[in-house]
C-alpha cells in the first residue's frame, strides 16, 4: 500500500503562485510513476504534470511554461510549483501514484487539495 498526502492549496489572485506538495509513505519503493491531476467543477479529471516511470516529465499543454513538477526522493515527496496562475486553473488537485506490474498493479490517489484562483 502507498499513502499520499497533499498540502499547499489555497486561494490566490490571478498571476500569483502556489506550491503543492505530495508526500508518499508506505511501500514507496514500489512506485512507478507519480504526478498531479486536477478536476474542476463539472469537468473530468485531467493530467497536470507527472514523472513517468522512466523519470521523464509530462505536462498538460495548458500549464507548460507556468507549472513545474519536481521531487525530493529522500523525502518521497513530489512538488508542483504553479506560477502565473489563471482563474481556469481553479480545481481540486490530486496527487497520483501507481505501483507494481500486471496483476499487482495498483493506482493510488491523495485526498485532494483545493486551488482557487480569483480574477
Amino acid at each position: 500500500q502507498v499513502q499520499l498526502v497533499e498540502s499547499g492549496g489555497g486561494l490566490v489572485q490571478a498571476g500569483g503562485s502556489l506550491r503543492l506538495s505530495c508526500a508518499a509513505s508506505g511501500r514507496t519503493f514500489s512506485i512507478n510513476a507519480m504526478g498531479w491531476y486536477r478536476q474542476a467543477p463539472g469537468k473530468q479529471r485531467e493530467l497536470v504534470a507527472a514523472f513517468t516511470s522512466g523519470g521523464s516529465t509530462n505536462y498538460a499543454d495548458s500549464v507548460k511554461g507556468r507549472f513545474t513538477i519536481s521531487r525530493d526522493n529522500a523525502k518521497n515527496t513530489v512538488y508542483l510549483q504553479m506560477n502565473s496562475l489563471k482563474p481556469e486553473d481553479t480545481a481540486v488537485y490530486y496527487c497520483n501514484a501507481d505501483s507494481g506490474y500486471g496483476s499487482s498493479w495498483r493506482d493510488y490517489w491523495g485526498q485532494g487539495t483545493q486551488v482557487t484562483v480569483s480574477s
